[in-house]
């Protein structure tokens, strides 16, 4: 095999080692995140907190890990940094280290948001990667990425239930071996990386993904997915963050069983996260939007009148199409905008991280002064938003 056919093939093969090694590094990073949300319980008692100090640590946490990246992915299209995952999970390693120590509400805003800077640093630069890797099967690359990260997140709960519920708010140290698990993969991710990078620069003609938009139907386009991104985002927030709080409140449930109720969630999450991408690849990005986040809608206008039995069968669909949604919206701005993969992934992961940790605070505000009970009622309504779907024009791509 001659110099340029290896290079060539480094560049168009789909490596599934690396995408798998970057969706293990997901589940990995997003195992550590979910801890947060998952430990709310024990450090409102343990701590007197109120619902707004909950939403304030979301906030803190998801603002760290969100205002950070799309300038993350700025500097990266220009000048790619192979090992800076590595190093953002250093970050993160830091972050439970204080958070296991922490001894009040201001020393676990500290360590949360330690945390969210190693997610902020995360997200961008992986994806990339994982765009990188995907040999043009970009949407499957988004879906095997996020799968990754939404097992993690469901992960977060059961683990909490587990070994932090019964081991106190110490044992979160336990999980800094994670971390360490996390750098030493990422180190290895980083290594094919930086010979990707050299391929690439010795490959004269490189195949770029085109479209036809005027720049006002780009930023309106870019307007509709982002608003999406916020009815997935915000009605995620009363899921993720006051679930527990809901069903302990309205059915009297041990925290455990409230942990166990929020795993079956996240995992329909991660189970329904490989639809997005490989389905969109095929039929278009647009339609599996639109199911996505509209599809939602049924089941989330029944989750509030629901039994608890119900609610067990009801988060199931909720989870599995709500989460196909980010991969397809994700590769979609990525078409839309083509040359800048970097900045829409940390411009779209930063979003949401925002969006969601507003929304927890709101949410957290909203819960103190009319209770739980009427958050769930009012978010019911939120992907009703994906009607707006039908406005985003269909992206016919080709290669030049």
């Amino acid at each position: 095999m001659t110099e340029n056919t290896s290079t060539q093939a480094l560049i168009e093969k789909t490596v599934f080692p690396i995408l798998f090694a970057l969706s293990f590094s997901h589940l990995l990073n997003d195992t550590i995140q979910s801890l947060i949300p998952a430990i709310y319980p024990i450090i409102k008692t343990s701590y007197h907190l109120t619902f707004s100090q909950i939403g304030l640590i979301t906030l803190t946490f998801q603002m760290a890990a969100s205002l950070l990246q799309p300038f993350v992915g700025l500097y990266t299209d220009k000048k790619p940094q192979p090992y800076s995952l590595a190093i953002g999970m250093g970050f993160t390693l830091t972050g439970l280290i204080t958070l296991s120590q922490s001894q009040n509400f201001y020393t676990i805003l500290m360590s949360v948001a330690l945390i969210g800077i190693g997610s902020s640093v995360f997200h961008p630069e992986a994806s990339r990667m994982a765009h990188a890797a995907s040999g043009g099967k970009r949407g499957l690359a988004q879906s095997v990425f996020q799968l990754g990260g939404n097992a993690g997140s469901s992960l977060g709960p059961l683990l909490a239930a587990w070994i932090i519920v019964p081991y106190g708010q110490f044992s979160v140290v336990w999980f800094s071996f994670i971390a360490l698990l996390a750098i030493v993969i990422l180190t290895f991710v980083g290594n094919w990386y930086k010979d990707f990078i050299l391929a690439r620069a010795k490959k004269v003609k490189v195949q770029t993904v085109v479209n036809q938009f005027s720049r006002s139907k780009v930023i309106f386009s870019v307007g509709i997915l982002l608003l999406l991104i916020f009815s997935k985002y915000f009605y995620m927030a009363s899921l993720t963050s006051y679930f527990t709080f809901y069903l302990i409140n309205k059915f009297h449930v041990s925290v455990q069983t409230s942990q166990v109720y929020l795993f079956v969630f996240l995992f329909s999450v991660a189970a329904g996260t490989l639809l997005g991408g490989p389905i969109g690849d095929k039929i278009g990005r647009k339609y599996v939007i639109w199911a996505s986040i509209l599809g939602t809608a049924p089941f989330a206008l029944l989750l509030p009148h629901a039994s608890l039995f119900w609610i067990g069968v009801l988060i199931v669909p909720i989870g599995m199409i709500l989460a196909s949604a980010f991969s397809a919206i994700l590769v979609y701005a990525q078409e839309l905008i083509p040359g800048k993969v970097g900045l829409v992934a940390g411009l779209f992961f930063g979003f949401a991280f925002g969006m969601g940790g507003i929304g927890s605070a709101l949410l957290g505000k909203l819960a103190d002064a009319k209770g739980i009970n009427y958050v769930f009622s009012i978010c019911a309504f939120l992907p009703l938003i994906g009607l707006l779907t039908g406005f985003l024009p269909n992206i016919e791509t080709k290669k030049k």
